[in-house]
């Protein structure tokens, strides 16, 4: 009832706003990645152009870890986009550099969406933007290595397992994850509600990544180096990808985004929560994402953006960004595949990237100090050099 009731709510918004609207031609330019989020934008943008025959949508590719760098050169210079797709850890860094508007709709939009979509694209009280995808990640289990009551709810029983897999499978892994990514790393740092730049993920002064907590943590991963015995460098998100869709890995952490992958490769696999942390007796927890379209500070066709910007919210274009792209919904949404309950019950433990500007030097920090943990580095310097490069 209540989808229904939101999703009664926009549609009358929109109508409303597009009476507003001058029936002018415009066409509006919209920056997305390749790979599905580009096929989803050009039939969004044919049935938007069936509902508004003078707006047409124009697709122009700008992958999305560059369109945030992209719009602050293209925007002023007045050959940007009108709408551009970012992730919502980027959200500070645009707010204050001025690049986006406002979400016209917040308390109707943010209603409609996923609270935790909501959550992430709020900063400093204001809403930006509107939600087209939300993800995580989880542990993927290859059926014909590990059976489902094998999966481990725990690090520790995860350890155990891959002693006895690989001792028995030469040339296997019992589990494998990119390494140097701080992406997935993070999940080391979370226990007892550890979290980057505090509960709120607005903490200027205080990253937590060098908290003792975190210390700890990092430990537990450095240990994982005994039953995956490899050099951070050959642990890349790519070669982790070759493994597991080779079948020569029985776990792995990835996302949604590799499930057409892995079903192509002819893997038989499912998809579980992560293991929880020692000491912690849930799912440690991940980062979320929301993937959003931010409508341009910089574009000449507010009004046609926004109307276009919450139809991509709707149920029917939320179900048709799912079917091509495989992405969770961003609204409350009942979708069919076998993999979703693992996301969701992931999701429900996870927390969103912070948004603050900070953010923007987290990755380097992080990717550079999970490496050289690996590696075998001194835990507690590396992670004090990353919060020092962090909040420089």
């Amino acid at each position: 009832m209540r989808r229904v009731l939101a999703l009664a709510c926009v549609l009358g918004l929109i109508l409303t706003v597009s009476a507003a609207i001058q029936a002018k031609d415009v066409t509006l330019v919209v920056w997305e990645s390749t790979g599905g989020p580009d096929e989803f934008i050009k039939q969004a943008g044919e049935a938007f152009n069936k509902l508004y025959p003078h707006i047409k949508v124009e697709y122009v590719n700008v992958e999305l870890g560059d369109s945030s760098g992209q719009i602050a050169w293209d925007g002023p210079a007045g050959i940007g986009p009108d709408l551009f797709a970012a992730p919502h850890d980027k959200l500070g860094e645009l707010v204050v550099g001025g690049h986006v508007l406002p979400t016209v709709d917040a308390d109707v939009t943010g209603a409609q969406v996923l609270e935790s979509c909501r959550t992430a694209l709020t900063y400093d009280g204001i809403m930006y933007g509107y939600p087209v995808s939300a993800e995580t990640y989880a542990l993927f289990y290859n059926k014909a290595l590990i059976s489902l009551e094998q999966v481990p709810t725990t690090w520790e029983e995860l350890k155990a397992f891959c002693v006895e897999f690989n001792k028995a499978n030469p040339g296997k892994y019992g589990f494998i994850m990119d390494v140097g990514n701080g992406y997935y790393t993070i999940i080391f740092t979370t226990s007892h509600g550890n979290r980057l730049f505090g509960p709120d993920g607005t903490d200027t002064l205080n990253t937590n990544i060098n908290s003792p907590a975190s210390v700890e943590g990092m430990k537990f991963f450095q240990g994982l180096r005994e039953i995956l015995d490899v050099p951070a460098a050959d642990l890349t998100t790519s070669i982790c990808d070759s493994v597991f869709a080779s079948g020569q890995a029985a776990m792995y952490i990835t996302g949604l985004w590799n499930v057409a992958n892995f079903e192509k490769a002819g893997v038989d696999f499912g998809v579980a929560p992560l293991p929880a942390l020692p000491g912690n007796d849930q799912p440690v927890a991940s980062f979320s994402g929301t993937r959003a379209m931010f409508v341009s500070a910089y574009t000449n066709n507010q009004e046609e953006a926004e109307l276009f910007a919450r139809f991509l919210v709707s149920e029917e274009m939320q179900r048709l960004r799912f079917d091509i792209t495989g992405t969770l919904p961003a609204i409350p949404l009942d979708v069919e595949s076998p993999y979703i309950d693992g996301f969701l019950k992931q999701l429900s433990y996870a927390f969103p990237m912070p948004s603050i500007p900070q953010m923007g030097a987290y990755w380097d920090a992080m990717n550079a100090a999970s490496a050289n943990i690996w590696d075998g580095a001194d835990i507690q310097a590396e992670l004090d050099a990353a919060n020092l490069a962090i909040l420089q």
